[in-house]
């Protein structure tokens, strides 16, 4: 039900703003999460660098010069989660019957990682995009997604009554 209750004008857009807003508060939780898979894929040296840290430092490193040297890890990491925002809310704008579905999360984190192996990358000339290999770093860049798509994915579906 709408907020207010009314179920008049406005309250179906008030009620999809809310899924919006709630969708994109979920993305920035995924972000967080693929953090802490980050961290750990990092810390067993699978994942060299991650994509935020590629763009800041391959391509944004003059804005990023801007950034106290001791704020600027938490600057990328702060973009990334409102990179996730944003991913998170585009998945809210998606239509309920498809968002609904228990695989549409996972497939919209992978989606999001193929977008950034395939296009952003190699339009960005990241070095990811021209190096050969790295199967099992992909593979871990890949399983963050996933995870990220799993937390878009919560709440999915309702408890029964």
């Amino acid at each position: 039900m709408a907020s207010g209750g009314s179920g008049g004008p406005g309250s179906g857009a008030d009620e999809r703003l809310s899924e919006v807003a709630h969708a994109g508060a979920r993305g920035v939780v995924g972000a967080m999460a693929m953090t802490g898979v980050r961290v750990f894929t990092r810390d067993l040296g699978i994942v060299k660098q991650t994509p935020p840290e590629a763009i800041a430092k391959q391509r944004a490193h003059g804005l990023l010069r801007r950034v106290p040297r001791k704020r600027r890890r938490a600057t990328v990491e702060f973009a990334h989660w409102g990179y996730g925002a944003v991913g998170g809310a585009m998945f809210g704008l998606l239509p309920e019957s498809l968002r609904r579905r228990a695989w549409a999360g996972p497939v919209y984190g992978l989606l999001a990682w193929l977008g950034f192996e395939l296009a952003l990358a190699p339009v960005l000339g990241l070095k990811q995009a021209k190096r050969l290999g790295g199967a099992v770093e992909r593979a871990a860049l890949a399983g963050d997604h996933l995870l990220y798509g799993l937390v878009l994915a919560e709440g999915r579906r309702r408890p029964q009554k």
